[in-house]
């Protein structure tokens, strides 16, 4: 690309490409969502399972866990676009299968290999989105994206189901496979006239080790993990062990919106305080918000008020999250190893959060819940202040 085109290239945000780059993000929230919304229904096709079942959900996040961080590496190293595009493809293949009844080791194996489609889209999707808008439109293209997880269950919940209950399991699988391969054409098409950085070299295994240490000890690239850390430890733990303690009146209302006031938070409030100041204070506002919300519901268990507040609160976290990795990292292939350290960091949340709530509510009740999400909520503000200050003293490592 000459340099006039690339001027006019960056001098408008192309919002076509991102609402399409965050629609694959849809697919890749699918990739877990799909099995949550049947996951009743996998026992009558899988009775010798047992509580193995289990294992169809954390097939998919293991793979975030253990190669969240190297993955980064390797997407940078495979081509940001070819990279999102194969993942898709890679999806699109393993739903395909999934919908003709696998025996159930089969299907484990295609969740497995699903894990590394979705590590692939969610590593490459949200470094493509800074290199497709003008500097003011990150924080906002990036807040779309942040939305990716919400906005697909809920779909799933109303499109999903209903086509399960009409058509089975299959149906719903088929779909999802259907819905990945026209992204993986639309995007393989779409993203050709996109200008990405030049490919880096492969990651070397014994390299590996040193290459976790540098992200993990480096301020910038490891600060969005940190925080995102702490959030998604308290998110859908919190969705989870929160409604038996509110009033069955207001029970499903109050569950029903807590994800969507967090959405809407993102898009609106959220996008406003990216315009005006650094994501990380957006990022800190968030977590003090939550801190003072989790207070306010300790005080007042169950208020609906209160679970709003927190929705407000952690609407604030989730876009700023995303919005901080370019503000921090201004080197494309630092971006997607600290988007793979967000993938690695939010697996491991998700797969702890639950048991310590229900441990916290097992040893102390309500009171047990609300001091461990207060911690929680603490920690996460604590840890960007650290990182903070670590910037301030040293540079990027």
């Amino acid at each position: 690309m000459t340099q006039t085109a690339e001027k006019q290239a960056l001098s408008a945000t192309r919002w076509s490409v991102v609402l399409i780059i965050w629609a694959a993000g849809l697919g890749a929230g699918a990739q877990y969502g799909k099995i949550s919304i049947v996951f009743d229904r996998l026992s009558e096709m899988y009775p010798e399972a047992g509580n193995s079942l289990s294992l169809t959900m954390s097939m998919v996040g293991l793979m975030g866990i253990l190669l969240g961080v190297v993955a980064g590496g390797f997407v940078a190293a495979f081509g940001y676009r070819r990279s999102l595009v194969w993942a898709l493809w890679i999806g699109a293949a393993m739903s395909a299968l999934q919908a003709i009844h696998l025996p159930y080791g089969l299907f484990l194996a295609t969740r497995l290999i699903e894990g590394l489609s979705h590590l692939g889209i969610v590593v490459a999707a949200p470094t493509l989105i800074p290199q497709i808008c003008i500097p003011r439109h990150r924080g906002t293209g990036l807040s779309i994206w942040s939305t990716f997880f919400g906005v697909s269950y809920a779909l799933l919940v109303w499109f999903g189901l209903p086509l399960v209950a009409g058509w089975g399991v299959a149906a719903l699988f088929a779909a999802h496979a259907g819905l990945m391969a026209v992204l993986a054409l639309v995007l393989g098409h779409m993203l050709t006239s996109v200008q990405v950085p030049p490919r880096e070299a492969y990651p070397r295994l014994q390299g590996l080790p040193h290459l976790h240490l540098s992200i993990y000890r480096s301020p910038f690239r490891i600060a969005p993990a940190a925080g995102w850390l702490f959030y998604t430890t308290c998110f859908v733990a919190f969705l989870t062990v929160l409604p038996p303690h509110l009033d069955p009146s207001v029970r499903v209302s109050v569950m029903s919106a807590l994800p969507l006031v967090s959405i809407a938070t993102s898009m609106t409030l959220g996008v406003w305080l990216l315009r005006r100041v650094a994501a990380v204070k957006v990022i800190l506002t968030g977590f003090a918000l939550a801190a003072a919300a989790a207070v306010w519901l300790w005080m007042m268990p169950g208020l609906p008020l209160a679970c709003m507040g927190l929705a407000v609160a952690f609407g604030l976290v989730q876009g700023a999250s995303f919005a901080s990795v370019p503000q921090l990292n201004a080197d494309p292939s630092e971006q997607a190893q600290a988007n793979g350290a967000m993938s690695q960091a939010g697996n491991l949340g998700n797969a702890l959060g639950t048991p310590l709530m229900v441990g916290a509510v097992a040893l102390a009740g309500y009171d047990g819940l609300m001091m461990t999400a207060l911690l929680l909520f603490i920690g996460g503000f604590l840890v960007h202040l650290v990182l903070g200050r670590m910037r301030r003293e040293t540079a990027p490592i």
